[in-house]
């Protein structure tokens, strides 16, 4: 069942929101050469507790970090260490989960590095053009497949690959909530959007195949063939005309002009 959300709970939503907004304006100045992943960790932890938040990541089934922090062919939950320092070309991605008076938020960011190559910045776009392609058809009455096969055509138009068993959920008192959004789909098929839906919508890039496995940590996701991947997210608001991003961080840069490219 898809949670309906009533004005209360979208506005504990958006606070929840905000405060990703401002860890992501942090993590941009943050990520940079000689920087662990682990100090993101602690930095994105002293950023939700200033801002009354706290993560919902930290110990769910055991987690054992503030935020999920992957690098390079690495595509998700990757694990913060003291021992993973980030280098000149490295992409990096960070997922984060904050929980505020009851109701989480969820998005995704990947950064370059230093200085990188066209590869690492296409496939950080092409992430980003994926899920602005995708979210512009979102409003109430259109089906989720829709959006689901807009996601995955832009990827294999770019000539990137989706994994198959990680998808987008919803959202709200629960990190995952009804139903599961994978990024490929079948359009006019899929529950029906309505106003007050919210909605984890995240593009999750491979440079090469599709496969991915797990490392022995149990939580480490990576490509199988370890190329590049990328992963951008937000939480989605579906209103009657459209749509509102709750973890929109500000950058003109994220936004403009990159369905046109």
């Amino acid at each position: 069942m898809i949670i309906i959300k009533s004005p209360r709970e979208i506005a504990l939503m958006k606070e929840a929101g905000r405060i990703l907004a401002v860890t992501f304006k942090a993590m941009k100045e943050a990520v940079k050469p000689g920087v662990s992943t682990k100090e993101l960790n602690d930095e994105i932890a002293r950023i939700f507790a200033e801002n009354g938040g706290e993560s919902a990541e930290k110990g769910y089934y055991g987690y054992p970090a503030d935020a999920c922090i992957s690098v390079n062919e690495v595509i998700l939950h990757g694990i913060p260490s003291a021992k993973k320092i980030l280098r000149d070309g490295d992409i990096v991605s960070i997922d984060l989960v904050v929980k505020k008076d009851g109701y989480m938020a969820d998005a995704c960011r990947t950064y370059p590095v230093g200085i990188v190559g066209e590869r690492q910045l296409a496939i950080i776009k092409a992430s980003e053009k994926c899920f602005w392609e995708g979210v512009s058809l979102v409003k109430e009455g259109v089906h989720l497949g829709d959006i689901e096969a807009k996601i995955g055509e832009t990827a294999h138009s770019l000539g990137y690959n989706v994994p198959r068993d990680y998808t987008g959920h919803g959202i709200g008192s629960e990190m995952h909530e009804d139903p599961y959004i994978p990024n490929y789909g079948k359009p006019g098929t899929g529950p029906i959007l309505r106003e007050g839906m919210t909605l984890c919508f995240e593009p999750m890039l491979l440079e090469g195949k599709a496969d991915v496995r797990t490392l022995n940590d149990g939580w480490s996701v990576l490509s199988k063939d370890g190329k590049l991947t990328s992963h951008y997210e937000n939480t989605v608001l579906v209103t009657k005309d459209g749509y509102e991003i709750l973890t929109y961080d500000g950058d003109p840069a994220s936004l403009s002009g990159l369905s046109n490219d």
